[in-house]
């Protein structure tokens, strides 16, 4: 009866796993033969330097999306993972029982709420704020940035800190044994153990920061074109698609999902090169 149960189990498991593998191979192949033929269509050097996207004169080019996207990306990582792990490694070693008790529910609600409140409050509180202190119109990199730094908060937090908690307790005593304070001990020898689920949870926070629309298409200005400075309007992949994708026709609705092909392809060579960047370390 146990090894009937098993069995059905490991069945159901298999198929789970088949499902999530397929669903992946399909929005591959969706992409690349809906979205490839288009490439070729325009010019792969005019599709991806292009600097003008004017669907009217069949103008596609999204080089400024590209800076945009990666500009804003490296904004929220800058703000977002010292922030993160240095909140990580506090709740972990240093929170006590009282602030934990508020601080662990808070987090785990900003990670609930939607991409469009976050949005909103952009627009209501980080624009004018950006707009006052740092001068230009308010939505720009620099606020697509902060916004975007603090939503992926949540996920660097939670994963660091599990990573950190996960760090066996010896690890730390032995620090301490050897004569190192709390803090340094935390420091050398708890945090470099938990580095790569640090990295985890940093892979994670590119991924919802550089996918992210809603929120970026409230406070980035939907400008395109390559911006010259923070204060600068900005248009990124997402945005571009969603913006278009509802009344977009032929070339154009082909040119949109090229977009999301280039997209695919950017966020895979960011997760491969965060793999050889770990695998590097552990060697």
């Amino acid at each position: 009866m146990k090894s009937s149960k098993e069995n059905i189990m490991r069945f159901v498991f298999l198929i789970a796993a088949t499902v999530s593998v397929v669903a992946v191979i399909l929005i591959c192949v969706f992409l690349f033969v809906s979205g490839v033929p288009a490439i070729a269509e325009i010019g792969v050097f005019k599709f991806l330097f292009g600097t003008e996207w004017r669907p009217a004169n069949d103008i596609y080019g999204i080089f400024p999306m590209i800076v945009g996207s990666v500009y804003v990306t490296a904004g929220a990582l800058l703000i977002g993972v010292p922030v993160g792990i240095l909140t990580a490694i506090f709740m972990a070693e240093f929170c006590p029982d009282w602030l934990y008790r508020i601080m662990k529910p808070a987090v785990n609600l900003m990670a609930g709420i939607p991409s469009v409140v976050y949005g909103f409050f952009g627009l209501v509180v980080l624009v004018p704020f950006v707009r006052d202190t740092f001068g230009g119109r308010g939505v720009s990199v620099l606020t697509a940035s902060i916004l975007l730094g603090i939503m992926i908060l949540p996920t660097i937090i939670s994963m660091s800190e599990s990573a950190i908690r996960a760090v066996p307790r010896s690890y730390y005593e032995g620090g301490l044994a050897l004569g190192a304070s709390h803090e340094r001990s935390v420091f050398c020898t708890v945090v470099p153990a938990a580095k790569s689920g640090i990295f985890a949870g940093i892979v994670l926070g590119v991924g919802r920061a550089i996918g992210e629309t809603m929120a970026v298409i409230m406070v980035a200005g939907n400008q395109a074109i390559i911006p010259e400075k923070i204060t600068d309007g900005v248009r990124t992949l997402t945005t571009n698609i969603v913006m278009e994708m509802g009344y977009s026709t032929d070339l154009h609705r082909e040119a949109l999902i090229a977009t999301a092909v280039v997209l695919f392809v950017l966020v895979l060579i960011i997760n491969l090169s965060f793999s050889l960047i770990k695998r590097r370390d552990k060697k």
